[in-house]
């Protein structure tokens, strides 16, 4: 038999051709997904979209931090709402079918209104709306732009969330059920990690997104807007996203799939995170600064370091740093 490709990844109950892709937040509403394929991603995931339509933060919201390589973002789940997002899906569902077979799965992550009183409510809507056409969701509890959302990271708060999430889920009457992630933040305390850790595994969560943008500043930032309000990502996430990749591996004992994201712009970056302990990597900001040809790049490069440190294919690569 010959061996899988160097590239292909087997995780979350799917076959992914690359393990590079779109980050959420590019393509919010669902408008360009299939262009967003033919770049070479080897998988893609729109949103956050949350239940009604909203606005978002008033603009300007996001602001580039050309010096730093880094962009800071206050959108606030600017959505055009599930309806929406169910109708552009619908409309490309077979041609995702084939993408899907083909090693090229599509993620939907999922939010919550701002003014909802009841989070759990619009987490399971979007579930029932959108887990139908997805082949991951996304439970986007790590947002900083939206008032008392990073709140739903606690133990108690996280369990009762996740547990009607997954419930749903498994009601949901399409034959290949969505995986379900939930997409964490890289400011959280040592306690916070663990709790999450603890409730992904007790409830058997399909994997975790590590990590979203940070409200920290570090004090090698020099671009003038380095100051504005809202989450930070770039190449000065780097280092803290996969720090956070190490702990979340190390904590769920290698037994919980993690895709890794922030700062990636290289094949070493993507390495980095992969031997960290992610079985997917995803990029965005560096799209910002270095267009599409950096996906072509970064697999290339990963490929080329793959080879040169031994490794028959990525998925021999993920967690090496931690068999040392």
């Amino acid at each position: 038999m010959m061996a899988a490709p160097l590239r292909e990844v087997r995780v979350l109950g799917q076959r992914f051709r690359n393990p590079l892709g779109l980050a959420a937040g590019f393509d919010k509403q669902c408008e360009a997904v299939d262009g967003l394929y033919k770049m070479g991603f080897g998988f893609v995931e729109v949103g956050t979209v949350t239940p009604e339509p909203q606005e978002g933060n008033p603009k300007p919201r996001v602001f580039r931090l050309a010096e730093d390589e880094a962009v800071i973002n206050r959108y606030g789940f600017n959505s055009h709402g599930h309806v929406a997002v169910e109708r552009r899906l619908r409309a490309r569902q077979e041609t995702q079918i084939r993408l899907t077979a083909a090693g090229m799965p599509l993620g939907v992550n999922l939010g919550k209104n701002k003014s909802s009183t009841d989070a759990a409510a619009d987490y399971v809507a979007g579930v029932r709306t959108l887990g139908p056409l997805a082949d991951y969701l996304v439970v986007n509890v790590s947002s900083p732009n939206t008032p008392g959302l990073r709140d739903l990271q606690g133990k108690a708060e996280l369990r009762d969330l996740l547990s009607k999430v997954l419930v749903e889920r498994d009601l949901l009457p399409c034959k290949r059920k969505p995986a379900v992630l939930v997409k964490i933040a890289p400011d959280l305390t040592a306690q916070d990690k663990q709790d999450i850790a603890s409730v992904v595994c007790e409830l058997g969560v399909d994997g975790l997104i590590v990590s979203n943008t940070t409200v920290s500043r570090p004090s090698s930032l020099r671009s003038r807007q380095r100051m504005e309000p809202g989450g930070l990502s770039g190449k000065p996430l780097r280092e803290l996203s996969t720090q956070t990749i190490r702990e979340m591996y190390t904590l769920t004992q290698g037994r919980v799939p993690i895709i890794g994201v922030g700062g990636v712009s290289s094949g070493q970056d993507a390495l980095e995170k992969i031997r960290a302990g992610a079985s997917l990597v995803q990029l965005y900001t560096a799209l910002v600064y270095h267009g599409p040809p950096v996906v072509g790049a970064v697999k290339r490069e990963l490929e080329e370091l793959l080879r040169e440190q031994g490794f028959r294919n990525v998925m021999e690569a993920v967690g090496a740093d931690h068999r040392c």
